[in-house]
Parts: C-alpha cells; structure tokens; sequence
C-alpha cells in the first residue's frame, strides 16, 4: 500500500476514534475526554490531508 493510501486511512481512523471519544465525553460531562477527542479528529484531519497531497505528488 502507498504511504498516500496508508495516511488517508490512518487519519480517517484517528478522526473516528476522536469523534468516538468526544460523544463519551459529551454523554459523561468529562471535559478532558472531550477535548481529546477534538484533537484527535484534527490531527487526523491533518494526516488525512497529508496523505492526499501525498498522493498528488506521487508518493
């Protein structure tokens, strides 16, 4: 597998885990476990858009 196809997938991943974390979060009025879920869905934002300019580029 591309490195490209590899990031998209991770990033896709760690978003989904962060949108999981953050409904726990919501559901048990626990801000610390919110607030990481939100930054778990950027930082897989961020390498889900890694992996496509990745991809542009042909890596």
């Amino acid at each position: 597998m591309k490195e490209s196809t590899k990031d998209q997938a991770a990033g896709t991943a760690k978003d989904l885990k962060g949108k999981a974390k953050e409904a726990v979060g919501n559901v048990t009025n626990n801000s610390r476990l919110r607030a990481e879920g939100q930054a778990d869905q950027v930082e897989g934002k961020v390498q889900k858009k890694a992996g496509e300019i990745k991809k542009v580029f042909n890596q």
